[in-house]
């Protein structure tokens, strides 16, 4: 059972789902399966393919990486912090939705390790220190792949969220999860849940020509 959204509608509203996550609810198997066929289904450099995507619902290693995200967030994020954050930025309103963010995200911190299920997109082989060349190649694939991955889940009424604030104890997720850390690396680390309420609205951003730059910059 999908939502039905248009292809706009799911570009315009696959939000970073965190306060809206439904930790209590669980994860049918056979959901995240029709979104791992569809993130397969992504563009791959040079039809590669070399990327692995490592899901779990067991409770056990849900809980045991969601607390090593949990350790990391809020060791590194604390009121010191956001206060010099926030007083950096001098637009008031960018400053409102960014302390707003950081809220929620530090509600996902607290509550990561109840996340009913995980996503981790990988990449075959480790990039440390590979041609910038290369490095775009693979992780433009795995990319690409992952967003179709959290594209898929929305139109099925699951939230997601990209991170990838683990990355720095990788080596510990790795040995929770099973994956061979000398020559797999993960890319992100994506809680799955169903999401309380399905209406998500597009995101507020900056101005389009701000960014958009039309025959030349």
């Amino acid at each position: 059972m999908t939502l039905s959204l248009s292809v706009d509608e799911a570009l315009a509203t696959t939000r970073a789902v965190r306060r809206r996550l439904d930790f209590d609810r669980p994860v049918d198997e056979v959901l995240l399966q029709e979104c791992l066929e569809l993130a397969l289904q992504a563009p791959t450099g040079s039809l590669r393919q070399d990327w692995h995507f490592v899901v779990s619902t067991d409770p056990e290693q849900c809980q045991a990486v969601g607390a090593i995200y949990q350790e990391i967030w809020l060791g590194r994020i604390d009121d010191n912090y956001l206060a010099k954050a926030a007083a950096a930025e001098t637009d008031p309103t960018a400053r409102a939705d960014w302390l707003r963010m950081m809220d929620s995200a530090r509600y996902l911190a607290e509550n990561f390790p109840r996340a009913p299920a995980i996503f981790v997109p990988c990449i075959e082989g480790r990039l440390d220190g590979a041609p910038a060349g290369l490095q775009a190649l693979r992780w433009g694939s795995v990319i690409q792949a992952a967003w179709s991955f959290c594209l898929a889940a929305r139109n099925r009424g699951l939230g997601t969220c990209w991170t990838t604030v683990h990355l720095a104890r990788e080596q510990e997720v790795a040995e929770i999860l099973g994956i061979p850390y000398d020559d797999v690396q993960q890319v992100a680390l994506l809680p799955v849940a169903h999401t309380i309420g399905t209406d998500f609205k597009p995101g507020r951003r900056k101005p389009f020509d701000d960014f958009v730059h039309m025959n030349g910059w």
